[in-house]
């Protein structure tokens, strides 16, 4: 065990803010999980709260369990490594594979494959998914940060929760949509009666979602080409907002209609651009990936029905 002790200069903090304050080592979530878990010691009594009231004076220790090995076990799955270095990983995920093991996903995951091809990954996010800073779903292709150590993990953490770093996706929509661009700025949680969907709620009854949107191609009344800007990162929030828009992904197997005309597996929705600051050296970095070939081909087929240039789009 790893006992830290702090005394507080001034008050008026939550503990689990001032904790993040005296490290860059954790994220705010990690130590709020760490506190709730009965971890952190407040005057010499243990609390489970991360929003007590800390005050000038008062002394505070944290016990930071010992690292779990991880219980994935890497595979020699083929995986894209755009980018690699000491701090972190850029990846193109495929359409079809899941980021992390749950719900009976213990092998076959992104996590599998990069336990294999990586040479570390951080453990900030638990024996589960080590190294994952954020997700995508199965069926959605594209970029996603691996961090490879804990501090590049807060760091890159900390560039999401403030809306920094900046991941951008195509996707088909189905119909026309009327604007050319714009933000959606809704409530997103679990869904009332399916409890395997997510859906747009009451004020206040969910977590804040927001995400801007821009007309790329239209293809008559068919379809629209959008590129969606996440100003959050909620689950499945660009098909739920699509969904609420009245204008669903194609493809889109939980969100989307019932019945399908491009007959593909899973939406067609892919995260092609990911900008973030370096965690160790601050420089600006920019990574893109090409649209998965079945997406491409696709929308080369609807430009050539409606006598648009595919190269203008490419």
């Amino acid at each position: 065990m790893d006992k830290r002790f702090y005394i507080a200069e001034n008050g008026c903090k939550r503990l689990d803010l001032f904790l993040s304050e005296q490290s860059d080592e954790f994220t705010r979530s990690r130590l709020k999980k760490l506190i709730e878990e009965g971890a952190a010691q407040l005057n010499g009594a243990v609390t489970k709260k991360a929003g007590a009231e800390i005050k000038a004076g008062d002394k505070i220790e944290l016990t930071v369990p010992e690292a779990v090995e991880y219980t994935v076990k890497p595979e020699n799955i083929p995986v894209e490594i755009v980018y690699e270095d000491s701090d972190f990983a850029v990846v193109n995920k495929p359409q079809g594979m899941t980021v992390h093991i749950g719900n009976g996903n213990e092998s076959g995951t992104l996590v599998n494959a990069l336990l294999y091809a990586l040479d570390s990954l951080s453990g900030i996010g638990g024996v589960l998914r080590p190294g994952i800073v954020h997700r995508i779903d199965k069926d959605t292709s594209g970029l996603l940060v691996v961090a490879k150590n804990d501090k590049a993990h807060v760091s890159l953490a900390s560039q999401i929760a403030e809306k920094t770093c900046r991941r951008s996706y195509y996707a088909l929509l189905e119909g026309s949509l009327k604007e050319e661009s714009g933000r959606i700025v809704t409530d997103i949680g679990r869904h009332p009666t399916d409890r395997l969907k997510m859906a747009v709620l009451p004020e206040g009854r969910g977590k804040l979602a927001i995400t801007d949107f821009e007309v790329v191609a239209r293809f008559g009344a068919e379809y629209t080409l959008c590129k969606f800007t996440l100003q959050t990162g909620r689950t499945h929030q660009i098909r739920v907002h699509a969904k609420h828009m009245g204008h669903p992904v194609a493809g889109d197997p939980v969100y989307g209609y019932k019945k399908q005309k491009l007959g593909v597996n899973g939406q067609l929705l892919h995260a092609f651009e990911l900008e973030l600051t370096h965690p160790t050296s601050g420089e600006r970095m920019r990574f893109n990936a090409p649209l998965p070939p079945v997406f491409a081909a696709i929308l080369q087929k609807l430009c050539a029905k409606h006598g648009l240039d595919w190269s203008a789009i490419e």
